[in-house]
C-alpha cells in the first residue's frame, strides 16, 4: 500500500512572484495545501527571524536550503546556521561535471562537505539533472558518483523529470536509492517531442509506481518543482497538489 507523503514546493516554480511579493506568494503555497518549502537566504530586508516567523504562522515548514559549491566550499557554517535556524534537515547542491575526473574530483569534495554537514547535524544532498546521464567508460556520471561517495555523507534529491529526459526509468532508478533518496522532486513530461514540463500527473510519467517505490526505499518528503510551465504558476502548482491528493498520496 502506497504510503502518505507530506508535499513541498521548490519555489523556483513562483520565482518571479517572489519577487513581487515574497511573503504573499508563500502564504497562496500554503493556502493550497502545501506543507513545507525549500528555500535560500532571504531577500534583502528580510532576517532569517522575520522569515522563520512569517512561514511558521503560514504552517510552511522550511525542509532544505539550495546552494552552490563555492558557497558550500568557502562559508559552510553560514549556510549551515540557515538551515539549523529555519528548522531545516537538508542542504542541496546541484553541479556540472564535463569529465570523468571531474566527477572523481567532486566526489571527494562532496564527502568533505557531507561530512561537515553532519557534524552541524544537516544531511547533504545531490539534486540531478539530465547531463549526469552522460556516461564516462560505459557508465553514467551519475552513478560514478554514487559509487564514489559515502551513502551516509551523500544522498540524493533525485528530480523525476530530469531521469525521464536522462533516459532512464525514474522509477527503476529510485529504486537503487535505498535509504539514499530522502527528497523526491516530482515533476512531469509533456508527451510531445519538446518534453515540456508538465503538472505532476498531467504528463507521461507513471507517478503511481514512482510514488510506490518512494514509499518503498525510505523517502521522506515529494516536492512539486516545474520550472517552467504554460499556465499561471499558481494555477500549476494548485494542478500538482489536486492531482497527488487524488493519486491517494497526500
Amino acid at each position: 500500500m502506497t504510503m502518505k507523503f507530506p508535499i513541498a514546493l521548490q519555489p523556483y516554480t513562483i520565482r518571479e512572484e517572489l519577487d513581487k511579493n515574497f511573503f504573499g506568494s508563500f502564504q497562496r503555497v500554503a493556502d493550497i495545501g502545501y506543507q513545507g518549502v525549500e528555500v535560500g537566504m532571504p531577500p534583502k530586508g528580510i532576517t532569517v527571524e522575520e522569515m522563520k516567523s512569517r512561514l511558521d504562522n503560514m504552517a510552511l515548514q522550511v525542509i532544505s536550503c539550495h546552494s552552490s559549491v563555492e558557497q558550500l566550499t568557502s562559508d559552510l557554517l553560514a549556510v549551515t546556521n540557515f538551515v539549523n535556524e529555519m528548522g531545516g534537515k537538508y542542504i542541496v547542491l546541484s553541479h556540472r561535471f564535463n569529465t570523468k575526473e571531474e566527477v572523481l574530483q567532486s566526489a571527494k569534495v562532496f564527502n568533505q562537505i557531507g561530512a561537515s554537514t553532519k557534524e552541524q547535524g544537516i544531511q547533504f544532498l545531490y539534486h540531478n539533472h539530465d547531463w549526469e546521464f552522460i556516461k564516462f567508460d560505459e557508465q553514467y556520471a551519475l552513478d560514478i558518483l554514487l559509487d564514489e561517495t559515502d551513502p551516509d555523507l551523500v544522498k540524493l534529491e533525485l528530480d523525476t523529470y530530469w531521469v525521464q529526459k536522462g533516459g532512464e526509468d525514474p522509477a527503476n532508478y529510485l529504486r537503487k536509492l535505498n535509504n539514499r533518496c530522502p527528497l523526491l522532486h516530482v515533476k512531469d513530461m509533456e508527451s510531445d517531442d519538446d518534453q515540456f514540463f508538465a503538472e505532476v500527473g498531467e504528463g507521461i510519467l507513471d507517478f503511481q509506481e514512482i510514488i510506490q517505490v518512494a514509499s518503498d526505499i525510505g523517502t521522506e518528503w515529494l516536492v512539486v518543482e516545474q520550472d517552467l510551465s504554460r499556465r499561471d504558476v499558481f494555477e500549476s502548482i494548485k494542478t500538482s497538489y489536486i492531482n497527488l491528493r487524488e493519486m491517494g498520496v497526500i
